[in-house]
């Protein structure tokens, strides 16, 4: 999807993201600060896994297997990636608070936008994008210079 519709169709998916990442936060944020951080994790996990295994039902289901066997790797992959984004959310949040999550934002972009999506998987670059990373780079001095005057 090219054009003004695609960017509408992609903000409006980034926006469903951010709402759903605004409440794990809240719900990260809410919940008492233990000492085993995989505990809690493992309940959001359980709960998620549960409400995707439930949206499966209203999509089809032809070649199941198939697809799980051309995507098992990946699949892999991306359970690790995913793991870790948790826990780092966990901690993030735990110890420092929602406000913090500007660091996350900016650093997701520099690592996933930028050498992921660049570097990595060779997608189009410009100079809008190299500006936005150069953005990205202030936003993060930037954050710290008011952190640090608090």
């Amino acid at each position: 999807m090219n054009g003004a519709n695609g960017f509408l169709f992609a903000f409006l998916f980034g926006l469903i993201a951010a709402v759903g990442n605004a409440i794990f936060a809240f719900g990260q944020k809410k919940s008492e600060n233990g000492e085993n951080p995989f505990l809690f994790l493992s309940l959001t996990v359980v709960t998620c896994l549960f409400i995707l295994l439930l949206s499966t039902l209203f999509f089809p289901k032809d070649e199941i297997l198939s697809y799980i066997k051309r995507n098992l790797k990946w699949s892999l992959i991306s359970g690790i990636g995913l793991s870790i984004t948790y826990l780092g959310f966990y901690l993030l949040y735990s110890r420092f608070g929602a406000s913090y999550y500007i660091l996350y934002a900016v650093l997701s972009v520099l690592t996933t936008s930028f050498l992921l999506g660049i570097i990595v998987l060779k997608e189009n670059f410009n100079i809008y994008y190299g500006l936005s990373v150069i953005s990205s780079f202030i936003t993060i001095f930037l954050y710290y210079l008011g952190k640090k005057g608090q």
